[in-house]
């Protein structure tokens, strides 16, 4: 979309959202705006998925009604690429009516090595019955199968993220969720983390042995929210959680999920907001999360209409690592607007080069973008910093040296918290 379409189209947005949207950085090209309308209080979180017919989809939680409240009504809605992500469809296309007690949200979508496409989502019936359910499709996602639900050992609260499912080497499914709700009937924010994970292709499925906490080294235990998993390239598997400890805390497991470390402090310093975290072609792993170590003035800011107390959720930054997220290095900023809300991102690495990411981008939870971006973008003008080993990472973070590689000053990474097109969320609603 030319700049002053993409102006425009901000322009017909503000009409419904009150919001005026800043553009992302130089070099990112935004793809598709989805912002609130009538009777669609917000479009959040998705997940792509390459079709065999050379287009893509993009499936997201579309809201219905008025609230766009974490707990009110949504469907699984999809959009169609047929140009690699540079342009997509206007209608959206119902997957999934609403068929939980009050929404499905929060969509994964696989190709499983078996072929067909596996489909995730949250049915959430309420707040001690929220759990993860699996759907299939033989015919690139024409039509899908009946749901059926991943966790069947225990009735909870559970929170499987979008973009969050994945099928390690050998086969075996696997994801990561944090719980909420016990048997006593309490709901706990808090969280605590676990793992299923289907050596039979998703028919059935199996808790992990580990229960994960978050503490500090106060002693306090802190959220466990949130989390994710990717493979390593010596087997193992990466986990790392959403905290309100002032970063991501990492876990690590070397037999397949069955057994986790204990959660420990990462270098992705961030406010309580999610990460994502997937390999390349290249390799690396690609981090995409809210940067507070970079932007540390961040952690105190919000609008004066808000009243968010967790740390805002921006800027929206990337960076890589060549040594399965041990160290990391070569910031990036995607979104650099203070009063952005960017959050929840799925990534699509293409075989043209290119990454595709969608994302929560505007009034907070409920007007989300797509941007596809140069493989080469993530790359662009990093440099080694002299004398700085990988080992010497300081545990405060990436910012102010925190890195082992960093953007040169001039890099085309975004126009900085001084510019004058930036976005003013004037509406109140649920925040999570």
């Amino acid at each position: 979309m030319p700049r002053r379409a993409q102006t425009a189209f901000c322009a017909l947005a503000a009409l419904f959202s009150a919001t005026v949207c800043a553009a992302p950085a130089a070099g990112v090209k935004l793809a598709l705006d989805l912002p609130p309308g009538p009777d669609n209080p917000r479009n959040s979180e998705g997940a792509f998925m390459p079709l065999r017919d050379g287009s893509i989809m993009f499936a997201y939680s579309r809201y219905t009604g008025e609230s766009k409240s974490d707990h009110a009504t949504a469907e699984i809605a999809a959009r169609y690429s047929r140009d690699n992500g540079t342009t997509w469809s206007v209608k959206d296309e119902i997957i999934d009516k609403n068929e939980g007690g009050m929404n499905v949200m929060s969509v994964s979508l696989l190709r499983l090595k078996s072929g067909e496409i596996a489909l995730f989502y949250l049915k959430k019936n309420s707040l001690s019955d929220c759990r993860p359910v699996m759907r299939r499709s033989f015919d690139e996602g024409k039509t899908w199968s009946e749901p059926t639900i991943c966790i069947t050992d225990e009735t909870a609260y559970y929170v499987l993220n979008n973009d969050r499912v994945i099928q390690l080497r050998d086969g075996r499914l696997l994801f990561a969720v944090s719980k909420h709700s016990f048997p006593d009937g309490k709901f706990d924010n808090t969280g605590v983390v676990l793992t299923y994970s289907s050596d039979d292709n998703g028919a059935t499925w199996r808790r992990g042995k580990s229960v994960l906490t978050v503490r500090g080294t106060d002693g306090k235990q802190y959220a466990a929210q949130e989390p994710g998993v990717v493979e390593c390239t010596d087997g193992s598997v990466l986990l790392w959680i959403r905290t309100n400890a002032d970063r991501q805390y990492f876990s690590r497991s070397t037999d397949r999920g069955e057994t986790w470390s204990e959660p420990e402090p990462s270098p992705l310093v961030s406010p309580l907001s999610p990460a994502s975290i997937k390999r390349l072609p290249t390799g690396d792993l690609l981090a995409v999360w809210n940067d507070h170590g970079s932007r540390p003035e961040m952690k105190t800011y919000r609008p004066s209409e808000h009243k968010w107390a967790n740390g805002w959720r921006s800027p929206l930054a990337t960076a890589l690592s060549s040594d399965d997220g041990r160290t990391w290095h070569g910031v990036k900023m995607i979104e650099d607007d203070p009063d952005g809300w960017f959050c929840y991102t799925a990534i699509q690495p293409l075989d043209d080069a290119t990454v595709l990411l969608g994302y929560c981008a505007y009034d907070t939870l409920a007007h989300s973008r797509l941007v596809k971006i140069p493989l080469e973008w993530f790359y662009d003008q990093i440099v080694a910093k002299p004398g700085r080993a990988a080992s010497t990472m300081p545990p405060q973070g990436l910012g102010n040296g925190g890195f082992i590689e960093t953007a040169l000053p001039n890099s085309t990474i975004a126009r900085g918290f001084a510019t004058a097109s930036v976005c003013h969320d004037i509406k109140k609603g649920q925040q999570r």
